[in-house]
């Protein structure tokens, strides 16, 4: 059996940190709201009543914003989010309710306020001068995508690796059951082969689930990826499967964004989710290429997307049978915090308008809990948990 066969249908849900419980203000702002990681343990019950037995964090690094993502400190939790002790805590208790904690991993970029970027900006020589990818020091260098703010580690250098591995171990250390590793395109195969050496020497019963997507990803910025065969892509461009497949015996799985887009078109042209052969087999193609031995997350939404509610076009009903037919599937499914409640955003989100993604990252309305789609979620999570079992 898999050391990661706990994992193979699990229920899990994303949290956003400073999006979910414990703020203070309610506008809708690109500033810390308040949410914290108390504000989560004060929702364990929640959980529970809900049905889901895996915690997805997002980064609760020490970082320049409220999504976490803008990193300056890897081995410190941002005070706006709480403490190391708040974080144990969640652990112990979540681990005492039979549930576990992962959380999201971001090791292929940093904040350009990191004192690891800026000790390297200022001296030519600094021990940290190879952690990064200059082109033109100390102005040009890679970054995550073109995001000048977010430069690109360089995991290739051994000390950069080794520093990043030994990361991922101090958070592992306090009891995590794995990560969602942000943007695993980034970092080459290498890095990741390493990675997955050491880690499961020490954390065998871990997963390690990378976000692999490439969803308008610009052939100039191939580059800035680890991916295999970059001229190739380049030239004939990047098949959404086939990429999700390339890091296999590498990471435990990915989420499965190839299947997200084949569900959220199939609402758009008015299929009928639970009824429709063509999809069936559609899906069922798509989950034969798949090893036995790796998890394809699935999900509705997530942070970065629209909301799955709006492709329903508002009709809850649709979405109901979305999640079902995840369910059906016998993979591990996410919710999105809120998704469960009904929330979406109304018009698009659009990469080009500045914090745009505030749409589908709005603070959870706990005055407003929609208790009777609430329970369509709980019942057919616990149909097919009940199946599972």
């Amino acid at each position: 059996m898999s050391t990661t066969e706990w994992f193979r249908k699990a229920v899990i849900y994303q949290v956003f940190i400073d999006r979910f419980n414990g703020f203070e203000k309610t506008e809708n702002k690109p500033e810390f709201l308040g949410g914290n990681l108390n504000g989560v343990i004060g929702k364990l019950d929640y959980f529970e009543s809900l049905g889901i037995n895996v915690i997805w964090l997002s980064p609760f690094y020490e970082s320049l914003n409220y999504h976490g993502y803008h990193i300056t400190d890897f081995k410190k939790v941002d005070p706006h989010f709480g403490s190391k002790e708040d974080l144990q805590r969640l652990i112990h208790e979540a681990h005492k309710r039979g549930l576990y904690v992962i959380a999201d991993f971001v090791p292929n970029h940093c904040s350009h306020e990191h004192p690891f970027f800026k000790d390297a900006c200022q001296h030519r020589h600094s021990k940290y001068y190879d952690w990064f990818i200059f082109e033109h020091w100390p102005d040009t260098y890679r970054c995550f995508l073109d995001f000048g703010e977010l430069p690109k580690l360089n995991l290739n250098n051994v000390g950069a690796r080794d520093y990043m591995i030994n990361v991922a171990d101090y958070w592992m250390s306090l009891g995590l059951d794995g990560f969602r590793i942000d943007h695993a395109i980034g970092p080459s195969h290498k890095f990741w082969k390493v990675f997955r050496k050491r880690m499961k020497a020490k954390y065998p019963h871990a997963v390690f689930i990378g976000e692999v997507w490439c969803e308008g990803l610009e052939k100039k910025l191939i580059k800035t990826t680890g991916l295999r065969n970059k001229t190739l892509k380049r030239k004939f461009g990047i098949s959404q499967e086939g990429i999700q497949l390339e890091y296999h015996g590498e990471l435990d799985g990915v989420l499965d964004f190839a299947l997200n887009k084949m569900i959220v078109e199939a609402v758009e042209n008015g299929v009928d989710l639970l009824s429709s052969k063509k999809l069936k087999s559609k899906i069922k193609k798509h989950f034969k290429r798949i090893p036995s031995d790796y998890h394809m997350v699935t999900f509705l939404d997530n942070h970065d997307m629209n909301r799955f509610l709006l492709h329903c076009k508002g009709d809850v009903q649709i979405m109901l049978q979305a999640f079902e037919l995840l369910l059906s599937l016998g993979h591990p499914v996410v919710i999105y915090y809120g998704t469960e409640n009904c929330t979406y955003n109304k018009s698009p989100i659009n990469g080009s308008i500045p914090h745009s993604d505030l749409a589908v990252r709005e603070p959870m309305d706990w005055n407003a809990i929609d208790h009777e789609f609430l329970e369509g979620f709980k019942n057919l999570i616990t149909k097919y948990r009940t199946q599972a079992n």
